[in-house]
């Protein structure tokens, strides 16, 4: 077992999930999916997650709706949202809230996603 802490990320778009992957894959075990529904088996099946982040639009079930239903179950888990958009009222509640500890815009600037990762896991 190496210790890179595990990451996982939840996007709907497969190549949004392999440009993380191949970004992030050098610090990070990253684990990938591409629905929430997936998500919440993931969080389930790989105890040792650490950090999830979740794209905002999805078929079904958005990002935020996604981190609610796994806090529940997971409450010590740090949550991100990735967005292609600016911020809309329900990310800004769930920052607000203490629900997610922050949200990117897309394309994302990989220094800054991996420094504020980096200091949630040092917390």
């Amino acid at each position: 077992m190496n210790n890179k802490p595990t990451l996982l990320y939840v996007d709907d778009e497969p190549i949004n999930l392999k440009l993380f992957a191949i970004n992030f894959e050098k610090k990070f075990d990253v684990i990938t999916c591409e629905s929430p529904y997936e998500g919440l088996a993931m969080l389930k099946s790989y105890p040792y997650i650490s950090v999830v982040i979740s794209d905002m639009k999805m078929p079904g079930m958005n990002g935020i709706q996604f981190i609610r239903k796994a806090q529940k179950d997971f409450p010590n888990l740090a949550f991100f949202i990735f967005t292609g958009f600016d911020i809309t009222d329900e990310i800004a509640e769930a920052i607000q809230e203490g629900l997610i500890s922050r949200y990117f815009r897309k394309p994302f600037n990989m220094n800054e996603v991996e420094s504020t990762i980096d200091k949630v896991l040092t917390r």
